[in-house]
């Protein structure tokens, strides 16, 4: 039996937006669209979530929910000496409070969130695009790297609520470190 970790997490945001703001507008400038900051949102094996902007589109499925620590936002906030940043400009769809993310990659792990069970799986980091830079201040961009998030592959339906949750983890996490850049490099072969 392997073993399990639980961390009482709280779902701060819950981002879902039919398209996209940033992605292919170098020119234009970010787009007006609609966001939702839902307080629950339904997702669905292999596609993501109802009515988001990746949501069963193939290129995606296997990082269709990208899952954000707010503490990062805080701490990137604190280091280019801002007010508060508002996570929504972030886009990630899921701000979390109280985790660690990074040692989560490649790992299957669950969200129990009001009797609900969403299980997800970590795929790849959530790097970020330099549209930080102007969205949130000038140098979120290079502080928000190793600490963007993770892109993940959802596994089973089920419903995300805003508020208290669970993070059920299959490796040791230290939520203390959920604000800190984590440098990931792909392991050496010999």
């Amino acid at each position: 039996m392997t073993a399990t970790y639980r961390y009482d997490v709280e779902v701060l945001h819950l981002l879902v937006s039919p398209a996209h703001a940033y992605f292919g507008r170098a020119h234009e400038g970010a787009a007006d669209v609609p966001t939702a900051d839902a307080e629950q949102a339904e997702l669905v094996a292999g596609k993501g979530i109802v009515g988001d902007r990746f949501f069963g589109k193939a290129a995606h499925m296997d990082a269709a929910v990208t899952l954000f620590a707010v503490e990062a936002l805080e701490a990137i906030a604190a280091e280019l000496g801002t007010a508060p940043l508002d996570p929504l400009l972030t886009r990630r769809n899921v701000v979390l409070r109280g985790v660690q993310l990074a040692p989560l990659l490649g790992q299957e792990f669950s969200l129990e969130s009001r009797g609900d069970v969403v299980r997800l799986k970590a795929g790849r980091p959530a790097n970020p695009c330099a549209w930080m830079d102007h969205m949130l201040a000038p140098g979120a961009h290079k502080a928000m790297r190793g600490r963007g998030g993770v892109r993940c592959q959802v596994l089973s339906n089920g419903i995300l609520h805003r508020g208290p949750a669970v993070l059920i983890s299959p490796v040791p996490l230290e939520p203390a470190l959920a604000g800190e850049p984590t440098l990931l490099r792909p392991s050496r072969l010999p």
